[in-house]
């Protein structure tokens, strides 16, 4: 069901109709086998790396061949070292020049290794590869689903901020409403309907601005999908706080280590690159396999009687100019890269764990910081705005409380942007963010 969400959307689109989009289901269009193009690279080489196992296995299963040989030749018998002297009394002349003759020969051939440590050892490998290819595929569908969830953030703030600008837009306008009504009654003077009327001009060219970074933002999370761009898109869902657990680093940490893919996947690597290691090592064992063939031999189908072919062979490696051990080095050091690439990522993961932790308290704190200064600012505003009708004040006094109301609102907007992105940080870095997006 999944292959066809994307084939539904391309027909919505050609309809005109408009996507409702949540962040859930922005993820599953985007991680479904006809999704992201990183998912459906991913896919991919998931199958080569299966074809690539099934290569090294081919080494280990029976090689049958099938050969049909016609050929009409001559030969020259010295040539092989055939010279018969007849005696002059004997009226018998064997030629060495023969032919021409013809040989047919119609045979089955097979083949199948008994022992060969060194390929057992190079399938193992590529199997492990393939596991290791699976954790990659995984990773990448996270590592999407994280790229989706940050556009998707990245669009809910745009939106936020563009009904924030239609907010200051219409405050702007019951402003200007205001001071022209405090004119006309006397209490109020045309500067201060100016005011409201450059006020009202501001926050129109910011709706503008507002406006543009929507759609851009909409756009963005359109490529990101792997969707078309002409797709008319709605976000259901808003920017909104939803708490954390508190939890300890030390458990953070080893929560990551668990469920990290990428780890799960380094750590195939190095056991393949061990195995590689291993084969070439082996190399110098005896190898034994065994062979027969079955098949007619004669001059032409009439002619041809069966023959065969049975045996074993043993093949002991004695010298072959040091190419074993240059192999053996190289995969010596790609063992030990792989090992320091596993510590190295190690180390990565427990830095991504403590920053995005880090990241999240700081962004809790900003969140509820800005909710305080924005209910603060909207009760400036509204005091100044019954101390400007009272005629107690003028309207630079409306008009700066609506000034800190608005950066109070970009404030709150951005905190929330910010501690989604930290839940998505903490999420990604645990391998968890499944269980946050859902």
């Amino acid at each position: 069901m999944r292959r066809l969400i994307p084939a539904f959307l391309f027909i919505g689109a050609l309809c005109g109709q408009t996507l409702q989009l949540s962040l859930k289901k922005a993820i599953e269009i985007a991680t479904a086998p006809d999704g992201a193009t990183r998912v459906r690279l991913a896919e991919e080489e998931l199958r080569a790396s299966k074809a690539r196992a099934d290569q090294a296995r081919a080494a280990l299963l029976p090689n049958v061949d099938g050969s049909l040989t016609y050929q009409s030749e001559t030969q020259n018998l010295k040539a092989f070292g055939f010279s018969v002297k007849v005696p002059p009394a004997i009226p018998i002349t064997i030629p060495s020049f023969v032919g021409p003759f013809d040989v047919l020969d119609l045979r089955a051939s097979a083949s199948q290794s008994i022992f060969d440590l060194s390929s057992i050892l190079r399938y193992r490998g590529a199997r492990v590869m393939v596991e290791a290819t699976k954790q990659d595929r995984t990773s990448t569908t996270r590592q999407v689903t994280d790229q989706v969830a940050r556009a998707y953030i990245a669009g809910l703030r745009a939106e936020a901020a563009l009904d924030t600008a239609r907010a200051n837009v219409d405050l702007s306008d019951a402003l200007l409403r205001l001071a022209e009504s405090q004119k006309e009654a006397g209490t109020g003077t045309g500067i201060e309907v100016t005011r409201a009327q450059v006020q009202l001009a501001n926050y129109k060219q910011l709706l503008l601005v507002a406006e543009n970074d929507r759609d851009r933002a909409h756009l963005q999370l359109l490529k990101t999908m792997g969707l078309r761009l002409e797709t008319p898109v709605e976000l259901t869902d808003k920017l909104s706080y939803t708490p954390v657990d508190a939890m300890e680093e030390a458990k953070a940490v080893q929560l990551a280590r668990d469920n990290r893919t990428e780890l799960k996947a380094q750590l195939d690597r190095e056991h393949s690159a061990q195995l590689s290691y291993n084969a070439t090592k082996f190399e110098r064992l005896p190898s034994l396999s065994a062979f027969a063939g079955y098949g007619d031999l004669g001059s032409g189908f009439d002619a041809a009687v069966p023959t065969r072919a049975v045996g074993v062979s043993l093949r002991i490696p004695v010298f072959d100019g040091g190419r074993r051990d240059a192999r053996r080095a190289e995969s010596a050091s790609a063992w030990r890269e792989q090992q320091v690439r596993t510590a190295d990522l190690r180390d990565q993961i427990d830095l991504d764990v403590r920053l995005a932790l880090d990241s999240l308290r700081s962004a809790d704190a900003q969140v509820k910081t800005s909710e305080e200064g924005l209910h603060l600012s909207e009760e400036e505003l509204a005091q100044a705005e019954r101390r400007y009708q009272a005629g107690v004040s003028n309207s630079v006094e409306v008009t700066d409380a609506q000034t800190r109301l608005t950066r109070a609102r970009e404030n709150h907007i951005t905190a929330l942007y910010n501690y989604n992105l930290a839940r998505i940080d903490l999420g990604t870095a645990m391998g968890t963010i499944e269980n946050i997006i859902h």
